[in-house]
Parts: structure tokens; sequence; C-alpha cells
């Protein structure tokens, strides 16, 4: 059962430009001639869309119900995670120092500032999975990714995509052989045992798989984003990783000798030749042939390829078309608000589905999905009438702000 999260670029984490303005300006719309106000407002766009796709994995109707609202469920499980961890990359540039990292002081204040935020995150996500949720909370998660990305702060956009790429072709396969030792030893949480293991190797979001995603998000934002031509390779880029990942898996299922048998053996009914896309027939963990499937949560390489396309063509679309169409900042606003204030938005549908009593995710009926969808809207709208920052967001500055006395 695919379960997602959402987080601030990630989860708490919607960061400044460099001069300390509110990360969305809420009254100003995006024009051509603004090239900086679209590109924050595109961001926004781009969280805000992934947290609804986190609803849907969440409140949504079960996407083995098939039809058209089952396959857009099934397009939402996995992609919209991916999408927060690219995002979260953007956050440790962002806050580090974008075009060029700052250094002395101004540096290790910075440094300071991302460490309480994966210290905070990894201290809420712990407290909402310990309150008995039915959600497999990435909070915990996102505090690990920024530990573990932090030392790159520094590097450009080319060592960036290079170890994003080395990452994502190694680790898998180290993840593989470490899962089945971990769990062969009764350490995952089938045994017992639910804490660095499950954040690292065994959870739904593990840190060994899931790097790469945060790693490419900072190279990509140390380029100039705000350059057309940046963002049409960026689109076509995007496109083609998404190809090359989702298209190689399903050569891979139906050429490999043995492997469309093996992976069918493994699962609990479904088609084997959807793993390249979906997980609605179940993950083929016993089999070495899971790691030629790119469905939600396989950490295999081809899932991670495959799903940084569809994040990067994601956040270039929303830039290109934010800049490109005025109106569309207005019309798009309420999804904007949501996209800035994405902690609280997370939190917000836990605390729902906690009082609402669901405990089957997914699989609820369409319109609660569309309740939580309204409901989150309405209130990041009229809230980011009167505040610069979600109230959790507000929350996460304030806590973060001890970093000015780093010397």
């Amino acid at each position: 059962m695919t379960q997602h999260s959402a987080t601030t670029l990630p989860p708490g984490i919607a960061p400044p430009p460099a001069d300390g303005t509110s990360p969305v300006p809420r009254s100003a719309d995006p024009s051509p001639g603004a090239p900086g106000v679209g590109r924050l407002i595109g961001l926004d766009l781009a969280r805000g869309l992934a947290v609804f796709g986190m609803y849907a994995a969440h409140v949504g109707p079960d996407p083995s119900e098939g039809g058209v609202t089952g396959f857009l469920m099934e397009l939402a499980h996995g992609r919209s995670s991916a999408l927060f961890a690219f995002l979260a990359g953007f956050a440790v540039v962002l806050i580090t120092g974008r075009s060029v990292p700052k250094t002395g002081r101004a540096g290790r204040q910075a440094v300071a500032k991302v460490v309480i935020r994966a210290v905070i995150l990894l201290a809420v996500g712990t407290a909402l999975t310990m309150s008995g949720t039915p959600v497999e909370v990435i909070l915990a998660f996102y505090g690990v990714y920024f530990l573990l990305v932090l030392p790159l702060y520094r590097l450009g956009a080319g060592p960036l995509a290079m170890i994003a790429a080395g990452t994502a072709l190694v680790l898998p396969q180290i993840l593989y052989v470490l899962r089945q030792t971990v769990l062969d030893s009764g350490l995952g949480p089938e045994g017992g045992y639910d804490g660095p293991v499950s954040l690292l190797f065994t959870g739904s979001y593990p840190a060994l798989t899931w790097i790469p995603f945060v790693i490419a998000g900072m190279a990509v934002v140390r380029l100039d984003l705000t350059a057309t031509a940046v963002r049409a390779r960026l689109a076509l880029t995007g496109a083609a990783l998404a190809v090359a990942g989702y298209g190689g898996s399903w050569l891979a299922i139906h050429l490999v000798p043995g492997a469309y048998a093996a992976l069918g053996a493994s699962t609990w009914g479904g088609d084997p030749g959807d793993l390249w896309w979906s997980d609605t027939g179940g993950y083929p963990w016993g089999s070495a042939h899971a790691l030629l499937v790119a469905s939600p949560h396989s950490e295999t390489t081809l899932s991670i390829v495959a799903n940084t396309g569809v994040a990067i063509a994601v956040v270039a679309g929303c830039l290109s078309a934010m800049d490109a169409f005025p109106r569309l900042g207005r019309l798009a606003r309420p999804v904007v608000a949501v996209g800035s204030m994405s902690l609280t938005a997370y939190v917000f549908h836990i605390v729902g589905i906690q009082l609402l009593g669901i405990e089957e995710l997914p699989g609820s009926p369409l319109h609660v999905l569309l309740g939580f969808i309204a409901a989150v809207m309405v209130f990041a709208t009229v809230w980011s009438r009167y505040a610069s920052r979600g109230p959790l967001e507000w929350l996460m500055a304030k806590a973060t702000g001890v970093a000015r006395h780093v010397r």
C-alpha cells in the first residue's frame, strides 16, 4: 500500500530568498517582466501540486479500483513524495547560499539553520509516528536527508549532478543487499526495531535511495532558473529521464529472460507487466528481478531516474507557466498558498485523518479527498492574506532564529 507525505520544500522549509523577504510575495502577480517573482511563485505552485498528490495517496480512492480516477490516483503515488525530496535540495541551497555558498560566520549560521530544521523534523516526525497515525510519516526521513546532504552545499551544479547520478546508480543495489541482511537478522520494523535502521534502510522512504532526489534538486537550483533556455533544457532533460526510467523498466521486465515470471511469482496477483510504473500488484521484494521495476517505492535505479525526471519536468513547467501566463498566477493563488505552507498542510491532513478515523490508506471515497483539498486551500488562502508564512512555518522560523548566535 503506497503512502506519502509532504514537506515544505521539504516540510517546515519554505526558504526565503537571499534578501530575506517573504518566500512568496502574496500581493504580487507574476508577469513576464518579473521573472524573480514568477520563479518563486512557480516553486510554490510545484509544492502545492505535490501536496495534493500526497493527499491523493493518503485519502484518495485506491488506485486498484481502476478507471480514470484510479489512474490519476496512481500517478500521485511515489511521484509526489519524490517531488518533495527534489525540492528539499532547493531548500538546502537557498538557505546556505544559492549563487555563492555562504562562508565564515554567515556560512556557519546557515549550516546551523539547516541542522536545527533537521532536528525539528526528526522530533516532529517521531512524535507523529508515535501518535499511532496510519500514515507512514515522512518528516523524520526528511530530517535525515538534510543532515546527509549538508556537507555538499558548497558544490556547484556539475559536481552535484554527477553525485546525484552516481548515487542513483549505486545506492539502490547496496540497499537491496543490506535490506536482505537487515530483514533476515530481524532488525527491520517487522522485527520490532524501527529507529535509525528504518530511516536509513527499511522504511518507506529510506535515506539511502532518497538522497539522490535531494542532491539532484541541489544541482538544479544552482542553475539560472529565470532563463527561458535553462527551463527549456530542464523540461527536455526531465522528459528524457522519465522515458529512460519508465521505458527502461518496461523493456527490462518484458525482455530480460525470466523477469516477468519471477516478478509475477513475488507479487500478490497484479500484472507484473505494470510494475514499470505502478505498484497496484504489490512489491516484488523476494526476487532480484525487483531491481528492474520502476514502480513507486521500489527503491531501484530506474525508479529514481524516472521520478527525478518527473520532478524536473514539473518544476520547469511550473516556473515557465507562472512567468508566461500572468493570469495563471491569480487563478492558481489557492494552490500557491498551500505550497507556501506545506508543513502546515501536511500536519493538517494527519490531524484530519486522525479525527475522521480513517484507517485504510488509500481507499477513501473521492469526496473525502476533494474535501481535504478544498479545506486546505481555503485555510491557506485566508491565512496568506494576513501573514507571509504558515503557522507552523512561522514557528519553524522562530526556532531556527537561534542560529544568529552562532559565531
